[in-house]
């Protein structure tokens, strides 16, 4: 039987320009200079696997990191009874031939079903071509990967954050990191968007750094999709 973070495919990947953008964040926005040495070690880890990065940001859609761990670890124990030799994606082909009312049970939902099942029957179809992607820019990957049902601004820019590594992302619709601004910077008052946008002037070019850093200040452990 394969582990659970078999699914996950940790990559390990440190971003080349990580210690570049420690030190610019440091050096540009005063909150940061005393968050990010207090948060200790750690970076932005990439996967290694394009559709598992894709899936588990459409399982952690509109629910906190740890709900969308737990209900991503029971899904993979659904998966892997469903595996069989042969298959070519570790979840993909399991996931086609999962019932709904199982994956259900897992505390997947019905929409979160349809939308990671579309997913594996386009790579299944062969209509999903990863490495396209590395060499276009950031906003032609968002505009590519919305065309696929599930997946809003919100869950490309996850993708471009933890696969593609992309060092200036600003993920504006993030509940996480409106509170964390909020809390940080505001003294818990009520911020919007456009004030995330003025603080992020600072944090350019490494806004998906400083995105990172200030999840960490919400739960220590690193997040990852």
């Amino acid at each position: 039987m394969s582990d659970i973070n078999d699914f996950a495919v940790p990559g390990g990947i440190k971003p080349d320009y990580w210690d570049a953008a420690r030190d610019h964040l440091i050096a540009s926005d005063r909150i940061l200079r005393d968050l990010i040495p207090r948060l200790g070690p750690g970076h932005l880890e990439g996967r290694g696997d394009a559709l598992t990065t894709l899936a588990r940001s459409i399982v952690g859609q509109q629910i906190s990191v740890k709900a969308a761990q737990a209900v991503w670890d029971r899904a993979v124990l659904v998966l892997e009874k469903h595996r069989q030799d042969g298959d070519g994606h570790l979840w993909c082909e399991p996931l086609l031939r999962a019932e709904a009312a199982v994956l259900r049970e897992a505390g997947l939902s019905l929409r979160k079903i349809e939308y990671t099942k579309h997913l594996a029957q386009r790579h299944a179809d062969g209509l999903i071509d990863v490495a396209r992607w590395e060499g276009m820019d950031d906003e032609a990957v968002i505009q590519d990967l919305i065309t696929l049902r599930g997946v809003g601004r919100w869950t490309a820019e996850m993708f471009l954050i933890f696969h593609l590594l992309r060092p200036n992302v600003l993920p504006l619709d993030d509940v996480g990191l409106i509170k964390g601004v909020s809390r940080n910077w505001f003294a818990g008052e009520p911020v919007s968007r456009s004030d995330v946008r003025e603080l992020a002037g600072a944090w350019t070019p490494y806004s998906s750094v400083a995105t990172w850093y200030i999840w960490r200040s919400l739960d220590p452990l690193p997040v990852a999709y």
